[in-house]
C-alpha cells in the first residue's frame, strides 16, 4: 500500500484558531477519519491564545497543545541567524522564514509524543511556508505522513470556506466574513502582509497595512538614543538592563517602532518560482541588524569579517529556502558562532524617522587601534613601509602591461 493510501489515526495539526485552520481541523475529521491534536505556538504574533483553546475545545478537540516558545523562538532561532547578519536578496531579515523550523519541531516530538503518525499544515501550495514547514517535517522524521489540505481539496475560494464553516457550524468572526484585504502573519521578529491590494507592485502600500510602526514622517522631531550591549555575539542589555532574549526584542520593537524604523516594501523571489511582493515590519530587528554588524566592525579582523559576507547569502537562501535544519546550514552556523567569540561589547545608535545609524561602538575586544589610524604623528606605523607593499601588489599590473 502506498504511503498516500494507508489510512491516518491521528495528526497534528498547526493550528492558529482563523478561518482556514479550522475549516481544514474539520476537514481532516471528514477526509481521514482520524483523531487531530491541535499545536498552537505562541512566537509573539499577539493573538488570544485561551480563545484558540476554547475554539479547539468546541469543535471537539481532545488534546489541544498551546506553548509559549517567544524565548526558545529569539534565543534558538533568531539569534543564531542574526549572528550571521542574514538578509534574503540584500533586504529582507527572514521573519516568517525563521519561525517555520521551530513550530515545524513541536509538531514532530508532539507528535512523537502523542502516537501521531500525520502532521499537517494550512500554507497553501502557491507559496514558501508549505516548503519550509514540510523540509522540516521530513528532516526530523523520514517516515512521517504529511497532509497538506490546500493541496488536496476543493475548497479554492473564500467562499467555498466560508460555506464550509457555516455548513459545519464552524464559529466565523463577522469581520471575517468580508474579502480580507491583505493576508497578515506576525511573530515577535516581524509583521509580513501581502496579497490582494498589495499586489500591484506598482500601488504604494496604505498605512493600514502597517501596525506596529508610526509613519517615519509622524515619527518624532528628536532622535531616540539607544545603547545595545552584546556578548559573543548575542544581545543580551537595551540601554543597561539586561534581558531575556524576548523580553530584549520586544523592548527593540517598541524602540523602533515608535520611530518608524523598519518598514519594507519588497519584490522578492520565491523559493517557488514566482515573484511576490510583500510589506514587512522588522522594527526591533532592524536596530539590532545595525547594531549587531556594529560591534562586528571593531571585533572581528578583515579577513572574518568579509568572509562572513560572502557566506552570508548562502546562509539567507538556506534559511528562506527551508533548509534550517540541513548540514549545510549547520555546516555554516559553527563557522559563524566561531568568529563571534570576541563579539562582546556596546553599541549606540540614533533612530530617527525611519533611519538607525550607528554613532558609537566600544569593546574590551576591540581591533581598532588610533595610535595607527591618527593623523598625528605616531611611532606604530611606518608610512615608508607602504611603498614595498604597493609595488609587490602591483607586480603583476606592470607585468600585464608591458606585455602589451
Amino acid at each position: 500500500m502506498s504511503e498516500q493510501r494507508k489510512p491516518v489515526r491521528k495528526v497534528v495539526l498547526a493550528y492558529s484558531g482563523g478561518l482556514d485552520t479550522s475549516v481544514i481541523l474539520k476537514w481532516l475529521q471528514d477526509k481521514y477519519r482520524c483523531e487531530v491534536v491541535t499545536f498552537t505556538a505562541d512566537l509573539g504574533q499577539g493573538a488570544e491564545l485561551e480563545a484558540v483553546r476554547r475554539k479547539a475545545t468546541m469543535l471537539g478537540i481532545k488534546e489541544i497543545v498551546v506553548e509559549d516558545l517567544r524565548e526558545t523562538f529569539v534565543r534558538d532561532y533568531v539569534f543564531p541567524m542574526f549572528r550571521a547578519n542574514a538578509l534574503y536578496e540584500g533586504m529582507y531579515l527572514l521573519g516568517t522564514s525563521i519561525a517555520r523550523p521551530l513550530i515545524a519541531k513541536r509538531q514532530i516530538e508532539i507528535a512523537q509524543a502523542t502516537g501521531a503518525d500525520a502532521v499537517a499544515h494550512g500554507a497553501t501550495g502557491k507559496g514558501n511556508d508549505q516548503v519550509r514547514f514540510e523540509l522540516a517535517y521530513y528532516a526530523l522524521d523520514p517516515n512521517i505522513r504529511v497532509i497538506a489540505p490546500w493541496r488536496e481539496w476543493e475548497l479554492t475560494s473564500r467562499t467555498a470556506l466560508l460555506e464550509y464553516a457555516e455548513k459545519h457550524q464552524i464559529p466565523v468572526p463577522k469581520d471575517k466574513r468580508g474579502e480580507a484585504p491583505f493576508s497578515q502573519d506576525a511573530n515577535l521578529l516581524h509583521t509580513s502582509s501581502e496579497g490582494k491590494v498589495l499586489e500591484d507592485p506598482w500601488i504604494e502600500a496604505d498605512q493600514i497595512v502597517y501596525s506596529r510602526s508610526v509613519a517615519p514622517e509622524e515619527a518624532p522631531d528628536n532622535p531616540t538614543y539607544v545603547e545595545v550591549e552584546f556578548e559573543r555575539g548575542d544581545a543580551i542589555c537595551v540601554d543597561g538592563k539586561k534581558l531575556s532574549p524576548a523580553k530584549l526584542l520586544e523592548r527593540l520593537n517598541e524602540l523602533g517602532g515608535a520611530n518608524g524604523v523598519g518598514r519594507l516594501d519588497l519584490v522578492e523571489n520565491r523559493f517557488v518560482g514566482m515573484k511576490s511582493r510583500g510589506v514587512y515590519e522588522t522594527p526591533g530587528g532592524t536596530i539590532l541588524y545595525a547594531a549587531h554588524r556594529g560591534i562586528e566592525s571593531i571585533t572581528l579582523d578583515r579577513g572574518t569579517a568579509h568572509l562572513k559576507d560572502e557566506l552570508m547569502p548562502r546562509y539567507a537562501e538556506l534559511v528562506y529556502y527551508g533548509f534550517w535544519f540541513s548540514p549545510e546550514r549547520e555546516m555554516l552556523q559553527a563557522a559563524i558562532d566561531k568568529s563571534q567569540e570576541k563579539v562582546s561589547g556596546t553599541v549606540r545608535l540614533k533612530l530617527y524617522k525611519g533611519s538607525v545609524n550607528v554613532v558609537g561602538r566600544k569593546s574590551k575586544f576591540s581591533l581598532y587601534d588610533q595610535n595607527l589610524v591618527t593623523f598625528e604623528e605616531g611611532s606604530a606605523y611606518d608610512q615608508h613601509d607602504a611603498e614595498g607593499f604597493i609595488k609587490l601588489n602591483a607586480l603583476r599590473l606592470r607585468t600585464l602591461k608591458k606585455r602589451g
